[in-house]
């Protein structure tokens, strides 16, 4: 296959950087416009509903009629509004989202009129560091957006995104490690050239696994979509804005989601290259049929977003926070130590290439049945009371204490099971057969009623 290097790039005459810039573009406004349509068609047929069939045939047109609404609509601008950083907040959002596809590559060396180029707009001996950097700046769009609003919901919504943010680059991020240590380049190209015999994803699944729920964070998508959490903040970090400049916080959504499935694409799914049996052929990785299996493997991440919308309820914050500190950093961390000793220890020589792709694979699985044990101990139901054992609740965790001898059982008197909402540090409603408990009510200050007679 013809692999494009470092040394490919920087060649191409001015008019082919800016039609590959504009195809790029293209590329990132043509597939938000059709995964808003998609989506809305998958959640309606996952819940047995319609979905848009009334604008266009079979509401084709609808993501188009959804944006003409949006540009027509008036742009209020609430007072009280710190008003340059409020209109500079959408733009921050959109820019950094777009300019991450820079160097994601679409297929190998083609000629186009004449000129032999690689179908990627440029590549850097850091690529994945840069998409990494420049995504984070997207999260200023957002802080500064409910900062700049002067209300309160939004400011809230903004400081949960930072958490969120640097909760989860850190695992992304050491995700990352264990892919650059085994290809031995932090260029785009290079990691997908490294995978021409098998893909990352069968030798580093526990990244994988750990940075297809980053991903998901990171985009702000449901279960995460904590910095909106309609139910209890209206609508986040937005809820300010209207016409124009909430239609750029809804493309910012849709191009990260592009851009994150990209990144994972390129990293564990060989990128461009042909999926097996199709690999075979050496007509399926030349020319400009690779840029067809890219685009199928980004809208199999994509499909994967809207399927976790439709089926799964949003967690509570503390439970995403435990998430990303107790379980996916220090796994993540316990694999690229992992990885980084299997390197040292077998060699990166083509001779030990098998064996330590073997090891590579068997470790991995070991480590990714420990991650989803861990993701299943901090997300289980609570356990419901047992035979002769009175459980409580305490926020995620469930504590089982066997009543004292002589203690009557409350279940077997007819009495509800004392409930604390505050026991975990994080206040929760009852269950069904829960009360709360009595406020006790202070007997009246006499001292207090004769200064106020």
């Amino acid at each position: 296959m013809n692999f494009p290097d470092l040394a490919d790039f920087g060649h191409d005459p001015w008019w082919l950087i800016v039609l590959k810039a504009l195809a790029v573009f293209a590329f990132l406004v043509a597939n938000p416009l059709a995964a808003i349509l998609i989506e809305r068609k998958i959640m309606a047929r996952m819940q047995t509903r319609i979905g848009p069939n009334r604008v266009g045939p079979r509401g084709l047109l609808q993501s188009l009629a959804d944006g003409v609404k949006l540009a027509l609509k008036e742009g209020i601008v609430p007072s009280g509004v710190d008003k340059p950083i409020y209109l500079l907040a959408p733009i921050i959002a959109v820019v950094p989202a777009v300019m991450a596809f820079a160097v994601i590559p679409f297929g190998p060396m083609v000629s186009v009129f004449g000129h032999e180029t690689p179908l990627q707009l440029t590549d850097l001996p850091v690529g994945v560091l840069y998409v990494l950097a420049i995504t984070s700046v997207g999260v200023y769009g957002i802080v500064l957006a409910g900062w700049s609003s002067g209300s309160t919901y939004p400011l809230l919504g903004g400081l949960r995104s930072t958490a969120q943010v640097i909760s989860y680059e850190i695992a992304m991020g050491l995700t990352f490690a264990a892919v650059f240590l085994d290809a031995a380049t932090m260029s785009t190209s290079g990691i997908v050239a490294a995978q021409e015999h098998h893909w990352y994803v069968l030798l580093l699944l526990p990244s994988f696994v750990i940075y297809a729920i980053s991903m998901v964070g990171e985009t702000n998508r449901a279960p995460f979509d904590l910095p909106e959490a309609e139910g209890e903040l209206v609508g986040g970090f937005h809820t300010e804005y209207s016409s124009l400049k909430f239609a750029m916080f809804m493309l910012a959504e849709y191009i990260n989601m592009v851009t994150v499935s990209a990144l994972a694409t390129t990293l564990f799914l060989g990128g461009w290259q042909a999926p097996w049996p199709l690999s075979f052929f050496d007509w399926a990785n030349s020319g400009w049929w690779p840029i067809l299996w890219f685009t199928l493997k980004v809208w199999i991440f994509l499909f994967v977003f809207i399927w976790l919308r439709t089926s799964l309820p949003r967690l509570r914050y503390d439970q995403f926070m435990n998430l990303g500190w107790k379980v996916l950093i220090p796994i993540s961390l316990t694999w690229v130590m992992v990885v980084a000793v299997i390197r040292v220890a077998i060699g990166g020589s083509e001779d030990n290439d098998l064996a330590r792709s073997l090891v590579l694979a068997a470790a991995g699985i070991v480590v990714t049945a420990l991650l989803l044990y861990a993701v299943w101990r901090l997300v289980r139901l609570p356990v419901e009371k047992t035979a002769g054992h009175r459980v409580s609740i305490r926020g995620s965790s469930v504590a089982a204490t066997r009543p004292a001898d002589g203690e009557p059982d409350g279940e077997a008197d007819g009495e509800p099971e004392p409930f604390d909402p505050m026991a975990g540090g994080f206040p929760v409603p009852p269950l069904p057969g829960q009360v709360l408990p009595q406020r006790a009510v202070p007997p009246p200050d006499p001292a207090k009623e004769t200064t106020d007679a």
